[in-house]
């Protein structure tokens, strides 16, 4: 049949129809009426074009906190009948829709996070009937990790194969855990429990009916964030640890799938080798543990990890320490902070490097730390949500306390002189450290930070300080609180950066001169999002040797 139908006669230019969907058997097409949002655009000056010439203006669109969002009307259409039905679903203003046919072309089923990611549900729409219903529907007075949970590798909605059942993944009992959801019915049962977190779905045996993952925390001896390897069955019995050191683990199956080479390590250990039973974990034989023998006499010390009781007086902070390679416990060293703490992960390495980290800094006579505090993710969701419309917070009445309580048994800890650095996220935490903590941290260095969270990104933004834009948006604001600076601030941005726009750190700058506050500042040309290139790490490391080590930087204007 060539005829054209006309399906639908509501369009125009400010409701267009995009993104058809036919059903499996061709007889139901889904099209959306997509109504475009109000995103205002963010604009970019490149001063030093290649080749020279004039200043070029670069300019997108780029949603912000609160701004309108594109809107989508699920509609569908039956091609027998010519009929056209809009279920009352209601539409669709946060994230494109996903979409998924059940294998009979009768339903369709969809995903929808509301906006400001207090409630999420998968929806699922009879096409012959038009009634709808939610096969999962979750609320929290928080927020529900949806979007950057696909960025890492951690889908919330796993369907099996035949659409019956989903593999679903929840912080709903207080910490994340994997569910079993029958589609049919919407019952949800509860897959694994327990105090510790599901880090990601690494097979699904649905013959056999077993899910293998990789989990932290179970292990109440070990450091919390260390990855095992787990079996269970889709019941939640059989539960099995497939793996066992301690340390941060890796694994290969074998061909058959009946054995696992087992690779663990941390930061003060070097690769464990081990060859495992996949049935019940068993150990059959260690196969190699590294020498590092040559290593060490060669002078290289590895990382020292440490843990503190945060700001409850209970739970474990973590983070590791780097010391100089001629370390001299009779001498005081300044200690510097690697800052970074973004909601969407955890950040303290795990795994053994046998590189000298933070060496650049640690041999200039710093002391080089890493803390991941409260409000970062990968513990229980009560550790997570301390960043709900508070990400000035960014965990430093733990990280505080972590360094004092390292400093109690470390004389050569020097807490009066504590340096601060980081980038993007960092950036805004290690400018707030001198604004919300100047009675700790002296000095700081930011680098292309988001300084008021209403100027970047809405996806971001919103999943972490809600929606609607409310007060709290201007209490964690750098630019609002720019007044309180104490100590020594270094900002730097590159003047086209297209992940964090720049004007957040030059509204920063114009509230710093207005408030009559002392600061430094690099602006990059071409700079794009990060730390300035050589030039800014070389600025960076004079910065903190002048006021930390009092070391005045060489004279770099020389002729040579």
């Amino acid at each position: 049949d060539s005829r054209e139908i006309q399906l639908s006669s509501d369009g125009g230019e400010s409701k267009s129809y995009h993104q058809p969907f036919w059903s499996p058997n061709s007889k139901n097409l889904i099209a959306f009426r997509v109504q475009a949002g109000d995103a205002g655009e963010v604009h970019m000056i490149q001063s030093s074009p290649k080749g020279g010439g004039r200043a070029k203006l670069q300019t997108r669109r780029y949603p912000l906190p609160g701004d309108k969002f594109t809107a989508h009307e699920l509609n569908w259409f039956d091609l027998d009948k010519e009929a056209q039905t809009k279920p009352d679903v209601g539409i669709i203003d946060f994230r494109g829709p996903r979409l998924r046919w059940s294998a009979d072309g009768r339903m369709i089923r969809y995903e929808k996070v509301d906006r400001g990611h207090q409630r999420f549900r998968v929806i699922e729409v009879d096409t012959f009937t038009g009634i709808h219903r939610s096969i999962i529907d979750e609320e929290t007075d928080t927020f529900i990790w949806t979007e950057h949970a696909l960025r890492l590798g951690m889908p919330k909605v796993n369907w099996l194969p035949g659409h019956k059942e989903i593999l679903y993944l929840s912080e709903k009992d207080g910490h994340r855990h994997i569910y079993l959801v029958d589609v049919d019915s919407g019952t949800m049962n509860p897959v694994t429990r327990g105090d510790f977190v599901v880090r990601n779905i690494d097979r699904v045996d649905e013959k056999n009916r077993q899910i293998w993952f990789r989990g932290s925390g179970k292990n109440p001896d070990q450091d919390p964030y260390l990855i095992h390897f787990y079996r269970v069955n889709f019941d939640g019995t059989g539960f099995t640890a497939l793996t066992e050191g301690n340390g941060d683990h890796e694994i290969q199956y074998s061909p058959d799938r009946r054995f696992i080479i087992d690779t663990y390590s941390r930061v003060d250990l070097p690769p464990v080798h081990e060859l495992r039973r996949v049935s019940n974990g068993e150990l059959v034989c260690e196969l190699e543990e590294t020498d590092i023998s040559e290593l060490l006499a060669s002078g290289w010390k590895s990382p020292e990890v440490f843990s503190a009781k945060g700001r409850d007086g209970q739970t474990g902070i973590w983070g590791i320490v780097c010391k100089p390679a001629n370390f001299d416990p009779s001498k005081k060293y300044p200690v510097l902070e690697d800052m970074y703490a973004g909601p969407h992960d955890s950040y303290v390495p795990k795994r053994w490097s046998s590189g000298r980290r933070y060496s650049s800094w640690t041999e200039m006579g710093f002391v080089v730390i890493k803390v991941d505090g409260m409000g970062t993710a990968n513990r229980s969701k009560a550790f997570h949500d301390i960043c709900w419309k508070n990400l000035k917070d960014a965990g430093f009445p733990d990280r505080i306390l972590w360094h004092k309580a390292y400093a109690k048994n470390n004389s050569w800890y020097d807490i009066t002189r504590v340096g601060i650095y980081g980038g993007s996220a960092g950036g805004q935490s290690s400018t707030g450290a001198l604004l919300f903590h100047p009675e700790f941290y002296k000095v700081a260095v930011s680098s292309c930070g988001c300084h008021d969270n209403r100027m970047d990104k809405s996806s971001w933004n919103e999943q972490w300080m809600g929606y609607p834009v409310g007060p709290q948006y201007s209490a964690s604001s750098n630019i609002d609180n720019a007044h309180r600076l104490q100590g020594r601030l270094l900002l730097i941005v590159g003047e086209l950066d297209n992940n964090v726009p720049p004007e957040s750190t030059l509204r920063l700058a114009d509230a710093l001169i207005r408030a009559n506050k002392d600061f430094d500042m690099i602006v990059v040309p071409n700079g794009g999002h990060g730390g300035g290139g050589r030039h800014g790490d070389r600025r960076r490391k004079d910065f903190f040797r002048k006021h930390l080590l009092g070391i005045e930087p060489p004279n770099y204007n020389i002729s040579k």
